[in-house]
């Protein structure tokens, strides 16, 4: 019975560790389907990854032209209102040069009339002055000639 009761035994061992073996090669394949799964998921979620990062950079870029496109704009119309200023003020400036100008001329013009007013006033003064002078200097004659005639009884010294 020993070899029997062996044989038995070799024959029971036999059939556990091909049930082993048979386990083991299930696992390894159930090991080996969950590795595939697992490198086909994280693929998948490698490409969604650079999808994702494709998409952030496309909007990214979008975002950067969309801020370049309202710096330059808003560049535009500060030169914009900064050239309008510039010719008010031009224009501004222009503007009082001239009613300068106008009220400069005006001013000439009124004392140009008062300098040929006062001229004609200081001529007519120095006209009625001459006269006078001529008239005193007449009377003045008169009267010498007239002590001359009396040189007996007054002498008029120089």
């Amino acid at each position: 019975m020993e070899k029997d009761h062996l044989v038995i035994l070799l024959e029971d061992m036999n059939n556990k560790f091909e049930l082993m073996l048979e386990g083991h090669a299930v696992l390894s394949k159930k090991i080996d389907d969950n590795a595939n799964e697992v490198r086909e998921k994280f693929e998948l979620t490698n490409l969604q990854f650079k999808a994702l990062n494709k998409k952030l950079d496309d909007k990214t870029q979008e975002l950067h032209n969309k801020i370049d496109g309202v710096n330059t704009g808003l560049n535009n119309k500060i030169d914009g209102v900064n050239t309008g200023l510039n010719n008010k003020i031009d224009g501004v400036n222009a503007g009082l040069n001239k009613k300068i100008d106008d009220v400069n001329a005006g001013l000439n013009k009124k004392i140009d009339g008062v300098e040929a007013r006062l001229d004609k006033k200081i001529n007519n003064v120095e006209q009625r002055l001459s006269e006078k002078i001529d008239a005193v200097a007449v009377d003045l004659a008169a009267h010498r000639t007239d002590t001359e005639k009396h040189k007996r009884e007054y002498k008029v010294s120089e």
